[in-house]
């Protein structure tokens, strides 16, 4: 008799474990982000146990009424190639849809092998995303200060432009991060971009990285690197704001890791050329 499958919600240690297991897969995540994630939408994880053994997992997260994401999706390898991550991967999108209103859009992140995949539940290619690694040149301005002085409810606007939608827990959650410097730009009590950096291993990650223009996206981009000092830092870019290319390009950063952005329902309208980096990969 083949044992029981069961779909069920994940506990906070769940979502530590499996995030644990993307760190031994090279996903390189942050050291404290089983906890921001979890603060996003403590409902958003879904758990497949198999003999009552955690089995594997994914995000099912409602940013809004509006928008989710699926993104954290991984399975303990002894027990991949059975059809478990197909049937895992349908009920986390069809789980998540019923805690959407209608219509609402789903995005993922999808690695080239798994596209074809994620096409026929229903989701559909728009750009690429990559991965850019190195170690930016240094600089200290006094541009650029802690995010902490620039009142939430101007922050909270700022970053609707550049997401789908309204996500306070999310944000709040994530610039909360212990040792990670959130830093921004304020022109004439304007807020005109901002960052947040944090500790992974190896190195250090930024995102998001929102701004006006390229020259202050590398003011932000600079300022981290003072942060990470001899660290590599990694930047998760959107290759539809060619200015963000250019910026790993100047200051020397490789490409090491891409994937693409699907969307089940209507693509948002972002401010493309504000993204100089997405959030996560995870939970977008």
């Amino acid at each position: 008799m083949s044992a029981p499958l069961v779909f069920r919600a994940m506990t906070l240690a769940e979502v530590r474990t499996l995030v644990g297991w993307a760190a031994r897969e090279g996903w390189n995540p942050g050291a404290h982000d089983a906890a921001s994630f979890w603060l996003a939408d403590p409902e958003g994880f879904l758990a497949l146990e198999i003999g009552g053994e955690l089995a594997g997992g994914g995000g099912i997260v409602r940013h809004n009424d509006q928008f989710g994401f699926m993104g954290l999706f991984i399975l303990e390898p002894k027990f991949r190639g059975q059809g478990f991550g197909h049937r895992l991967w349908y009920e986390r999108r069809d789980r998540l849809l019923s805690r959407l209103s209608k219509p609402a859009t789903i995005g993922l992140d999808a690695v080239e092998a798994m596209i074809p995949f994620y096409a026929r539940g229903g989701f559909q290619p728009y750009y690429r995303h990559v991965r850019y690694a190195g170690q930016p040149q240094a600089r200290v301005t006094p541009e650029v200060v802690d995010l902490a002085t620039v009142p939430r409810p101007l922050l909270h606007q700022y970053d609707r432009a550049c997401f789908p939608g309204p996500r306070q827990a999310y944000l709040d959650a994530w610039l909360a991060q212990p040792f990670a410097h959130a830093l921004a730009i304020r022109r004439n009590e304007k807020l005109t971009g901002y960052g947040l950096l944090r500790k992974c291993s190896p190195g250090w990650k930024l995102g998001p990285l929102f701004a006006d223009t390229q020259d202050e996206a590398e003011l932000i981009l600079q300022r981290a690197a003072a942060h990470a000092g001899s660290e590599p830092i990694f930047l998760d870019i959107p290759e539809n704001n060619p200015a963000a290319r250019e910026l790993c390009s100047r200051h020397n950063m490789q490409p090491v890791f891409e994937c693409t952005r699907m969307y089940l329902g209507p693509a948002p309208q972002l401010d493309h050329n504000k993204i100089f980096g997405i959030t996560t990969l995870e939970l977008g």
